[in-house]
């Protein structure tokens, strides 16, 4: 168990130290591929809903397979072998580095190069339509995806970490992968893609909610955010979303900034209208993008700090 805590630490900060370069193999990337190939045999004909629960069951097996396999092999070799790998396996599941490079090149590219260089930016981290966003649109698209991802990328990610391990943490990153590529409510994936959205959605449900309580609790980090209004918003708008656990982080974000996110937005060419979450105190401005990654940042330090101390005391518990 103190083999997984220090692998759990060294992951944390090996996420931080290296983000994501394209040039190391990424297994969500492999992930994507599976997911890809499943789609293309089973999308197609009837039953697709039993489809997308079959893939969804196979991405399970084969994710949570695998990654047991590498750290059993891992340990037998050697104890600094299975540590190294397992915190290899750790930082692989968590994002927050690159969830902050990404959304501050929208910010670079809006100040340096205009609006369509940040409309560019933007399409990269969010699945909606961005060509006639205005700078205002593009501002709040990368704040709010940072806002969510501080739960599905960072804390999510990192619960799962802390009770099971790189196993459950890539378990994780599968159900969440599959849920970005087929969990939309349209023809071609409203069916096969239902199991994998609701699979996800129970998953995040806890993770969510605490990425939110956590994020309030990081506004008293000294950085000039409203950890009240962040609170009050939280509990006003939170259910504000089809999706149960999309607005819990985002209500927390733009109570904290003083800001009013969401709204109508263009997915593949439709409108959907959402409704708003937060006030409109001011208009979101280029240094709000920066603002939001060090609110995500201190959150997420604040939950690596909780969770470490859990794994501590379960650890001194089990020796007890």
């Amino acid at each position: 168990m103190m083999n997984h805590l220090m692998a759990f630490i060294i992951g944390f900060l090996l996420d931080l130290l290296l983000g994501d370069p394209h040039s190391f193999p990424h297994p969500v990337r492999l992930m994507g591929r599976a997911i890809a190939g499943f789609t293309r045999k089973l999308n197609k004909g009837n039953r697709r809903k039993t489809k997308g629960l079959l893939m969804a069951v196979l991405m399970i097996l084969f994710t949570g397979g695998i990654s047991f396999g590498v750290l059993f092999v891992s340990y037998r070799i050697h104890f600094t072998v299975g540590i190294f790998i397992e915190a290899v396996m750790t930082y692989q599941c968590l994002a927050a580095k690159q969830l902050r490079v990404e959304s501050m090149k929208v910010m670079t590219a809006l100040r340096d190069d205009g609006l369509e260089a940040g409309r560019e930016a933007v399409s990269m981290i969010v699945g909606r339509d961005t060509k006639e966003l205005s700078e205002e649109g593009v501002i709040k698209a990368a704040i709010e995806t940072v806002a969510e991802n501080s739960s599905d990328g960072v804390i999510a990610p990192m619960i799962f970490l802390a009770i099971g391990g790189p196993v459950l943490g890539m378990i994780y990153k599968a159900v969440n992968t599959m849920d970005s590529m087929v969990g939309y409510k349209n023809d071609e994936f409203s069916s096969f893609g239902f199991f994998p959205a609701k699979l996800d959605d129970f998953l995040n449900f806890i993770p969510s909610r605490v990425t939110a309580i956590l994020m309030i609790a990081a506004c008293n980090s000294g950085r000039n955010f409203d950890s009240k209004n962040a609170y009050r918003i939280f509990k006003r708008d939170r259910l504000k979303h089809a999706s149960p656990n999309s607005a819990q982080t985002e209500a927390a974000a733009a109570g904290a900034l003083h800001l009013q996110l969401a709204g109508d937005a263009s997915y593949f060419g439709v409108i959907h209208h959402k409704e708003f979450i937060g006030d409109p105190d001011r208009k979101p401005m280029l240094q709000d993008i920066r603002r939001m990654n060090d609110l995500m940042y201190s959150t997420a330090f604040l939950g690596e700090i909780i969770l470490a101390i859990g794994i501590y005391v379960s650890v001194c518990c089990i020796c007890l």
